[in-house]
């Protein structure tokens, strides 16, 4: 549960920077916050159908196709959240380009090599250690 709502943080994150730069229509937070979780729940079930079915067209463009799938799920939200509004399809490839990257960005930042998330956290006090120091040249 806890890696679903940090999934649904980074996406919301990255719709809202993606709508600011790009131009997305939206009437308020709560409109990107709603589309943000259908989006991620889009993603979830249906790109990986999507992603399989059009596995010929990804690898004849190298994967560049990927980005037209993200911006598809960009219109397909759009056309269900009537808050929410990508007008034109270059926007929304736009649009994708930035969303992925800010989301690539921030798992980057916040998952560790074992793929976990790792909460960041401030230790007031620095425990201290037992053992012999061992000097250049001994």
């Amino acid at each position: 549960m806890r890696d679903f709502v940090f999934r649904w943080f980074i996406t919301a994150f990255a719709v809202f920077v993606a709508a600011n730069i790009v131009g997305f229509g939206y009437t308020g937070i709560g409109c990107l916050l709603g589309a943000s979780l259908l989006l991620g729940i889009i993603n979830a079930f249906v790109r990986p159908i999507l992603l399989f079915l059009s596995i010929p067209f990804i690898l004849i463009t190298l994967g560049l196709f990927i980005l037209v799938i993200n911006a598809l799920m960009l219109k397909f939200v759009s056309e269900i959240v009537p808050c929410f509004q990508v007008h034109g399809f270059w926007r929304a490839i736009f649009g994708a380009v930035i969303v992925s990257l800010v989301s690539w960005l921030l798992s980057a930042f916040f998952r560790g090599s074992d793929g976990r998330v790792h909460i960041l956290t401030h230790h007031t006090q620095i425990k201290q250690v037992r053992g012999r120091v061992i000097e250049p040249g001994e």
